[in-house]
């Protein structure tokens, strides 16, 4: 398709959803693009780099009229091109497909990762879109969460949660016939995090929308993640000591080497986290000197309140009662992550504060307390178990995506395939496990529909010894649309040494074995594994 219809006029009867009405519309023509995306940008898809693409950019705002909101989605739409690296037919580059991404925190999209997954997307000739949910692209929600003191701006949740989302799948697909003379032969969602919500809310509320949908590390039960975010600096506002962040690493750290061997192979990684919790003890490391990097290299010992900080972060949050109600993060996963993790302090030679994490503290403050001002640094466990309770209450229909019943979707021939890092340092991967089972006890035949990956070593989307599932999204297309069932996906892991081995990753309830016996490659193979309900 040519550029010359990268213009207003093409699209200048574009129907929009009953709910919506067009503010604007403008049309880029866009030549000589080159790109190159990491693979770990791509989150499930490997690394391109391409040149001389030209696409057409259409940026349409738009509006629910009585709701004050302005939501902006970008769409991009391959168009010819006199020379690319495209393996697609250079005068049609378009594949024929759409490829949504997702965002990330509080964005919806339209920022660095929605862009770059975009770019990766536009390299393989997908018409490739965005939406902001009308929240523009603000890292935190303070500038869109309040319409006053004390009132939260319920649309913009609205939007955010699932509004945008639909309306995302529907104007696009509109946009793709306008500008080709057809619609995508098949439409396909790609996401972590935030990203990997929207996709389960797509599957969940807007079944048909979308073919298939890679959801990666989902937050979709939002109440229990926010509850999680604030759960260690409650433990240690409770017990007034607050440790210093090498305390808790040199914890995890031999978490680490204790556990490392429990699957068999001794790389740096803990697969079997349900072990490790039996046989490793925080509270063995209470007197263990320590060099303190936040000290200067000074040794200290290791306090009993870094062992029960850590202890409590990896069981779960509890209620003041004692009830255990949610799923901790698991052994090997970075709780301080350099001062930014859940498990954060700020430290000085007197001693240490709490540093809560930005996405729990600015839910509470700015949500549940409705305030602009609150301060819920020094919140107390009775305080988290109430602001946990007034989530669900209040926004539990707006934000939560924990809807098990798929069977709609399953009937109209979606795909689906959710992954997890099981270092995840922000969201527990035991949430999306438990999704998957609490899914398969109700809707039957699940993995015709839906397969569930856990990835050892792998952190929250990206980063960790474990590279990203990069195959993933090429075999959600083959489920799609040649009828094959995903099973074994391939990974690198970096090992001790530094070197790189090629492993895989395997549908639940699966686990990957290693063959001690196997010289070379594929020594890694997926075996059944007992997984008792969470």
């Amino acid at each position: 398709m040519s550029l010359h219809l990268c213009n207003p006029t093409t699209f200048s009867s574009l129907p929009l959803p009953l709910s919506a009405s067009l503010l604007s519309l403008t049309t880029t023509p866009v030549t000589n693009y080159s790109a190159s995306v990491p693979a770990i940008y791509r989150l499930t898809a490997p690394a391109i780099a391409y040149t001389n693409l030209s696409f057409c950019n259409i940026t349409l705002t738009y509006t629910h009229p009585g709701q004050n909101d302005s939501i902006v989605i970008e769409t991009w739409l391959p168009a010819a091109s006199s020379s690319s690296n495209l393996t697609t037919n250079p005068t049609n580059p378009w594949n024929s497909r759409l490829l949504a991404v997702g965002g990330g925190g509080y964005q919806a999209g339209r920022f660095d990762l929605s862009y770059a997954g975009m770019q990766g997307g536009l390299g393989e000739g997908y018409a490739t879109i965005t939406t902001d949910a009308g929240l523009g692209s603000d890292t935190t929600a303070r500038r869109w969460a309040l319409l006053s003191e004390g009132n939260v701006n319920l649309y913009n949740l609205l939007n955010l949660g699932s509004a945008s989302l639909g309306d995302m799948g529907l104007i696009g697909k509109e946009i793709i016939k306008a500008f080709y003379g057809k619609g995508p032969e098949y439409s396909y969602f790609n996401g972590c995090s935030q990203g990997g919500r929207q996709g389960m809310v797509l599957a969940q509320r807007f079944p048909g929308l979308f073919d298939g949908i890679v959801a990666g590390a989902p937050a979709v039960y939002w109440s229990e993640a926010m509850g999680g975010f604030q759960w260690p600096q409650v433990v240690m506002n409770e017990g007034g000591e607050w440790p210093f962040g090498c305390e808790v690493d040199a914890i995890g750290e031999e978490a680490t080497k204790q556990c490392d061997g429990l699957d068999g192979v001794v790389d740096g990684i803990v697969q079997e986290v349900e072990g490790c919790l039996g046989v490793f003890d925080p509270f063995g490391m209470v007197g263990r000197e320590v060099e303190c990097a936040q000290l200067g290299g000074r040794v200290i010992t290791i306090t009993e309140v870094a062992a029960a900080v850590v202890n409590k972060t990896w069981h779960g949050r509890e209620m003041v009662d004692g009830r255990k109600v949610w799923y901790g993060l698991v052994p090997g996963s970075d709780l301080t992550v350099n001062g930014s993790g859940i498990v954060a302090t700020n430290c000085t030679e007197e001693g240490c504060v709490g540093r809560a994490n930005p996405l729990g503290k600015d839910w509470f403050e700015l949500f549940v307390e409705k305030s602009s001002t609150a301060d819920v640094s020094n919140m107390t466990h009775r305080e988290l178990d109430r602001y946990v309770k007034a989530t669900k209450q209040d926004f539990g229909s707006l934000l939560e995506t924990d809807d098990t019943d798929l069977a709609e979707f399953k009937r109209q021939g979606g795909k689906l395939i959710s992954w997890h890092g099981l270092i995840d340092q922000l969201l527990t991967p035991k949430a999306t496990e438990r999704y998957y089972q609490d899914v398969s006890a109700i809707v039957s035949e699940t993995q015709e529909f839906y397969r569930h990956y856990e990835v050892p070593g792998l952190e929250h989307c990206f980063g960790g010894p474990s590279g990203n599932p990069l195959e993933l999204l090429g075999q959600l297309r083959a489920w799609v649309e040649q009828g094959i069932a995903p099973e074994a996906s391939p990974v690198n892991v970096t090992r001790l040494d530094g070197t790189t081995e090629a492993r895989v990753v395997c549908p639940y309830p699966q686990k990957a074995k290693f063959d001690a016996s196997c010289t070379g490659e594929g020594c890694w193979t997926c075996e059944d594994a007992i997984r008792p309900p969470l």
